[in-house]
C-alpha cells in the first residue's frame, strides 16, 4: 500500500509522476500536486534531498489530494524525517543511500510510520562493487542489486516495498525488467529514466513500458519526461488506456485527415480533447472525416460523429446513427452530449457503491 493505492497483486496499474518545484515552496508543490491530481496522477512523488525539504513534507502531506513518495538519495536521515512527516512511501537508491545500517535504520523509521518503500536502482547510479564485477551498467548488474537490497529488507522482517530498475537506455532497463519479473514476485514499479522531451520521451516510454505492460509485467508506472508533470500523467494514462488496462475519461478515436473530411478534423480534435479534459468517466469517442471508415468506427463507440459534406455530418449513438449534425454546431453539441452521458456513468457507478456497501 503507496497510502490509500494499492499496488500490486490485482490492483489497477496506477499512474505516478513527480514534482518538480522546490519542495519547500509548499505552496507551489501543493499546486503542481493538485494538478497533477486532477490529470489522474494516483500517487506523487516529491524531492526531499535537505532537512528544509522534509520539514516541508509534513504540510505537504497534510493536504496533498493523493498519497505522496519521498525521494531519497544521499542522506539517509532525510528518510527518516521524510516517514515521521508523513511520507506514504520512501524511495530510496540503493547505489545511494549507504551502508546496509543506514537502511535498518530508514526500515526502521518506515515501519513505526506505516510507510512503504521502493527500492529505486538506477542505472545511472549502481554500487561501485557491482560496476568493478560487471564493467559497466547492465541488465544483470541492475537485478542483483535489486535484489540485494530486497533481501536486506526481507531478512529485516520488512516486506511493505516495491521496486524498480530503471535506465535511460530502453533495452537495457526492459531487458532488466523482465529478469527481475521472474526473479521476485515483489510489484515492480515502471519507468525509462530520463527518457527526453516530450515527444521523443513519450515514444522511448511507449515503446519500453509497452511492451513490459503487453507482457503483464509492473505494477505502477512514471513517464519521466522533460515536460511539465501533468503531462507525464496522461501520457501514462494514455498508455494504459491503449493497452485496455485502465479507462479514465474520454477516449477519442479519430482519423489523420485526408481531403475526403467533410470538416476540419484536426482543429475539432484538439478542441475537443482541451474540451473534455474535465471528464473522468470512461467514454469512447469516434471523430472521423468522412464515411468510409466513420459509420464503421461509430460502431465501435459509445458515441460519434462522421463527417458526410461541407455542412453537416452523422451523430452516432451507442453504435447508431442517430441525427444529422451541422458542423458548426458538432463541437458544442458533441460536449453536451458527452457530459450528459458522462453524469449518467457517474450516476451509475455511486449507485453500484451504494449498493455494494449496504
Amino acid at each position: 500500500m503507496v497510502g490509500s493505492v494499492a499496488v500490486g497483486g490485482d490492483a489497477p496499474i496506477s499512474v505516478q509522476t513527480m514534482t518538480n518545484t522546490p519542495t519547500p515552496d509548499v505552496a507551489a508543490t501543493l499546486d503542481q500536486i493538485t494538478r497533477a491530481a486532477d490529470a489522474g496522477a494516483d500517487i506523487v512523488r516529491v524531492s526531499c534531498p535537505d532537512e528544509d525539504s522534509t520539514a516541508a513534507m509534513h504540510a505537504i502531506t497534510k493536504n496533498s489530494p493523493v498519497p505522496i513518495v519521498a525521494d531519497i538519495h544521499f542522506h539517509y536521515k532525510r528518510g527518516i524525517e521524510a516517514a515521521e512527516a508523513g511520507a506514504a512511501c520512501l524511495r530510496i537508491n540503493p547505489g545511494n543511500i549507504g551502508a546496509e545500517s543506514r537502511v535498518r535504520d530508514v526500515v526502521s523509521a518506515a515501519r513505526n510510520n506505516g510507510c512503504s518503500i521502493r527500492i529505486g536502482v538506477n542505472g545511472g547510479s549502481l554500487e561501485k562493487h557491482l560496476l568493478e564485477k560487471y564493467g559497466e551498467p547492465c541488465p544483470d548488474a541492475m537485478v542483483e542489486s535489486a535484489l540485494d537490497h530486497a533481501r536486506i529488507l526481507d531478512d529485516l522482517g520488512f516486506h511493505d516495498y516495491k521496486i524498480s530498475v530503471k535506465a535511460s537506455d530502453m533495452f537495457m532497463a526492459v531487458a532488466a525488467y523482465q529478469q527481475l519479473a521472474e526473479a521476485t514476485d515483489a510489484p515492480l514499479h515502471l519507468g525509462i529514466t530520463e527518457a527526453g522531451a516530450l515527444r521523443t520521451g513519450t515514444v522511448k516510454s511507449s515503446i519500453g513500458m509497452g511492451n513490459l505492460l503487453w507482457m503483464g509485467v509492473g505494477d505502477t508506472i512514471r513517464v519521466s519526461l522533460s515536460a511539465d508533470p501533468v503531462e507525464e500523467v496522461k501520457v501514462g494514462f494514455d498508455m494504459l488506456k491503449s493497452l485496455g488496462l485502465r479507462t479514465r475519461g474520454v477516449n477519442i478515436i479519430s482519423c489523420p485527415s485526408c481531403s475526403r473530411q467533410g470538416f476540419d478534423v484536426i482543429t475539432t480534435v484538439q478542441t475537443l480533447e482541451e474540451r473534455l479534459a474535465h471528464i473522468v468517466e470512461p467514454i469512447t469517442l469516434s471523430i472521423i472525416g468522412c464515411v468510409v471508415n466513420g459509420p464503421g468506427e461509430a460502431a465501435m463507440t459509445d458515441l460519434g460523429f462522421t463527417g458526410g459534406g461541407k455542412e453537416s455530418g452523422m451523430m452516432y449513438v451507442s453504435g447508431r446513427a442517430d441525427h444529422k449534425l451541422s458542423n458548426a454546431d458538432m463541437v458544442e453539441r458533441i460536449v453536451e452530449q458527452v457530459e450528459v452521458k458522462a453524469e449518467r456513468l457517474r450516476a451509475q457507478r455511486e449507485s453500484e457503491a451504494t449498493l455494494a456497501d449496504s
